[in-house]
């Protein structure tokens, strides 16, 4: 198991991000997901099962905030166990160019924001040309964008 106390801390402050600014930078109903992307960098970095604890750990906050209990937490698990499906040589040491976190963020962002999008649409029986346009298209693109620039700053 990673290191836990500067795993927990790193996630805390995402959360904070993504609640505190992210979360009001909307841009006609797409709003990034920086918790995905942790969730999805933990996963790459430390295996499938750190990646569902930190997805679940990371649901559970966003369920609690946004009051949609269950969905979450079952979507961010699933793709942080995923994530960390994927075979890497030496995890500690993966490094991550910027397209290929662009590309890769808006694989992850299209796949969970479909899928949170349609366990919503069950659970609310709402349906708008929003939800398609801006919670799941754009809210994809953006958290791609997202995930280029954490990918420039990161590389230099």
């Amino acid at each position: 198991m990673p290191r836990l106390i500067p795993l927990v801390l790193a996630g805390l402050a995402v959360f904070a991000a993504q609640w505190l600014v992210l979360g009001r930078l909307g841009i006609s109903g797409a709003i990034p997901d920086a918790g995905l992307l942790f969730v999805a960098l933990v996963g790459l970095r430390h295996g499938r099962r750190a990646g569902a604890v930190a997805g679940l750990a990371m649901g559970l906050l966003y369920d609690a905030t946004y009051e949609t209990w269950g969905i979450h937490m079952f979507v961010d698990s699933l793709v942080g166990f995923l994530v960390g499906l994927f075979p890497a040589s030496e995890r500690e040491t993966v490094t991550i160019q910027p397209q290929q976190a662009l590309f890769g963020g808006f694989v992850i962002a299209l796949v969970h924001n479909g899928l949170v999008v349609l366990f919503s649409v069950l659970d609310t029986h709402a349906r708008s040309l929003s939800m398609i346009t801006g919670d799941w298209l754009g809210g994809a693109l953006y958290t791609a964008l997202l995930a280029f620039a954490a990918a420039l700053f990161a590389s230099r």
